[in-house]
């Protein structure tokens, strides 16, 4: 997928370079200047799979407005606001992948993604998945099915998967979730080192990394006001936790 990382500040710049080195396939576009945002769009918003500006959605709408023709045909469209807190699918959200896109430039942020479309905002459950070094795509699958199956839930019931930093480049992980069309987030170390509530503490996890787990906790942190519906299991070199979303 070609992405265009956009920046038009100083800060933004900085933003953008430290994405590129995380997200392939993509390219910063310096824009710092009067005038040459608008210039850039014009003359190349159809060129990318994806685009990632990093401004105010304000701005962002007003120069792409006029270039925007159908969900089928432009590009993802992400923005990412000059403190890197949140990343918003702002266009072509299910059909173009913009709601993918955002939660990957959300994960390696550590930002928090912001997904409006209404047949992702009404799934309701989290999945936690932690693993051993070296796991396959099928021996993710294959847990992540046997979690589900004991929950009574099917894989278009799950709003997010999520695991730890120390995860970001397993890439049976990665491609397991892709294959099933879950995305991923991986969460960041000081956020896991403060929580404490998990119902199953996993012994190797404590003794390696300080942490209380890694399914469990990611699951509850994710999860708006989350309840727990499948507390920590072991499949294989797998480790699978999920929430109930309360969102009523």
């Amino acid at each position: 997928m070609s992405i265009a990382l956009i920046a038009i500040t100083d800060s933004s710049y900085t933003s953008a370079k430290r994405l590129q080195r995380l997200l392939s396939e993509s390219e910063v576009i310096d824009v710092r200047g009067k005038g040459r945002l608008r210039s850039w769009v014009d003359e190349h918003f159809h060129e990318y799979e994806g685009l990632v500006f990093f401004m105010a959605q304000g701005i962002v709408y007003r120069v792409i407005a006029s270039h925007i023709t159908s969900k089928y045909e432009d590009p993802a469209v992400v923005v990412v606001d000059d403190a890197c807190r949140y990343a918003i699918a702002a266009l072509s959200g299910h059909e173009g992948g913009a709601n993918t896109l955002a939660w990957k430039v959300a994960s390696l942020l550590n930002a928090e993604p912001v997904i409006t479309t209404a047949s992702d905002t009404r799934k309701s459950f989290v999945l936690g998945i932690g693993c051993r070094k070296g796991v396959s795509v099928q021996e993710i699958i294959t847990a992540v099915d046997e979690g589900l199956e004991r929950v009574g839930i099917d894989r278009s019931e799950v709003r997010i998967c999520a695991s730890a930093w120390l995860k970001s480049d397993e890439r049976g992980l990665i491609e397991g979730c892709e294959r099933m069309d879950l995305p991923i987030l991986f969460l960041p170390e000081d956020r896991l080192k403060h929580f404490t509530g998990a119902q199953t503490l996993s012994d190797a996890a404590q003794r390696r990394f300080g942490i209380e787990g890694v399914a469990e906790p990611c699951a509850l942190l994710t999860g708006k006001n989350a309840r727990l519906v499948l507390p920590r299991i072991v499949v294989g070199k797998v480790t699978i936790a999920i929430v109930k979303e309360e969102l009523a």
